[in-house]
């Protein structure tokens, strides 16, 4: 062709054309791919999440870094103050979540029209709208106010906060906004409901332990293995000394927390095999299966080791108070003929025995039980 491409020219223009638009549909693609899989993970991360305070610091501070935002609030009804409760069960203040506002009713917090229909609500940053919800601090431009709906009632509200003026518009399609809704809704409830049987069941809410509910069962599952298995079985009785001071001098917030750490240190001596249950109190048993009477006193003297250590922290750059323990044990003999039952209050009655020797003897000590397995006096009781 004259003056003009040749016939190969324009069909090589063509196929480069085709070329590049291919390829820019598999950039495409491969974007769509990864947004997709990054999108799926942070659903697990929020649908894993440990515990309840897990789950809130993943709903604020993980989604605003994971999605680059400039801020990520979580506003939460809770007009019979039982999702604080559970949190301060837990040993977490509500106050330390910065990002997190607990409220009677979420819908006080939304336009009328998210908590009418549910649905993501986008636009831009209106300080006299959305203050309430995010930092002052923050600058922000645009924001999506997503309900969290389950069983048809409004539980509460995640906001996303962007420095970007087109981030959240109008226009912008809010499928993926309320899938991530769904999701945020759903783990609140199951974190929520499983803090509930934490609290109802078998485990000591303060310190996450077993209660005595559930070693008074234990008990006796361990001593018919026992005498099944012809191996003996130690029971260890710890209490914190001088806790009643602790409590009077620092208050029954810091004995909560000297009792938190307490456990921590002990669990850390413990096997996953043993048994280890707060009695009540200021007062623990660890049962270890397998155990005679002077291996059981060399696991009593590393607890109490642990726990003399270093001193405990009652709060960031608080007090450091110095805590010790006295621990009495007893041994349930590999052959043994009584009733399981009678067998347990003996047992028990031994290690108690064990404490009280421990106690007389200075404290901060460990101690098997005397010769006849009981305190001389039960009223007496040493703090």
């Amino acid at each position: 062709m004259s003056g003009g491409l040749t016939e190969g020219a324009v069909s090589d223009a063509i196929n480069l054309e085709l070329r590049r638009r291919l390829a820019a549909l598999k950039d495409e693609a491969r974007k769509n791919e990864d947004a997709w899989r990054r999108s799926k993970q942070r659903e697990l991360d929020l649908l894993e999440a440990a515990g309840l305070a897990e789950l809130l610091e993943r709903l604020t501070g993980g989604l605003r870094a994971s999605y680059s935002l400039a801020a990520a609030t979580l506003v939460l009804a809770d007009p019979e103050h039982e999702v604080r409760h559970l949190l301060l069960g837990r040993g977490r203040r509500p106050d330390g979540f910065a990002n997190v506002r607990f409220v009677d009713s979420a819908a006080e917090c939304l336009p009328p029209a998210a908590a009418r229909t549910g649905r993501p609500w986008l636009g831009a940053y209106n300080r006299n709208a959305h203050e309430a919800l995010f930092p002052a601090t923050v600058e922000l431009e645009s924001v999506a106010l997503l309900p969290l709906v389950r069983r048809q009632r409004l539980v509460g509200a995640l906001n996303l906060g962007s420095a970007e003026r087109e981030r959240f518009h109008r226009g912008l399609a809010t499928d993926f906004l309320g899938h991530l809704a769904v999701i945020a809704a759903f783990s609140l409830e199951n974190a929520i409901n499983r803090e509930r049987l934490v609290r109802s069941g078998h485990t000591d809410v303060l310190t996450g332990w077993h209660n005595r509910r559930y070693l008074e069962s234990r008990l006796k599952e361990e001593l018919a293995r026992s005498r099944r298995e012809s191996r003996p079985l130690a029971c260890l009785m710890i209490d914190v000394d001088h806790f009643k001071r602790i409590n009077d001098e620092h208050g029954h917030l810091a004995g909560d927390e000297v009792l938190r750490a307490v456990a921590a240190r002990i669990d850390a001596q413990v096997r996953a095999s043993d048994v280890a249950a707060r009695y009540g109190g200021e007062e623990f048993i660890v049962l270890a299966p397998g155990t005679g009477l002077d291996a059981g006193l060399a696991l009593g003297e590393r607890i109490r080791k642990a726990v003399e250590a270093a001193p405990f922290e009652l709060a960031p750059g608080g007090t450091r108070l110095p805590v010790t323990v006295s621990i009495g044990v007893a041994e349930h003999p590999a052959a043994g003929g009584d009733s399981l039952e009678s067998a347990a209050e003996r047992l028990v009655a031994a290690a108690d025995s064990g404490l009280y020797r421990a106690k007389s003897a200075g404290r901060n000590a460990v101690c098997p039980a005397g010769p006849s397995g009981r305190r001389p006096n039960p009223l007496e009781r040493l703090g």
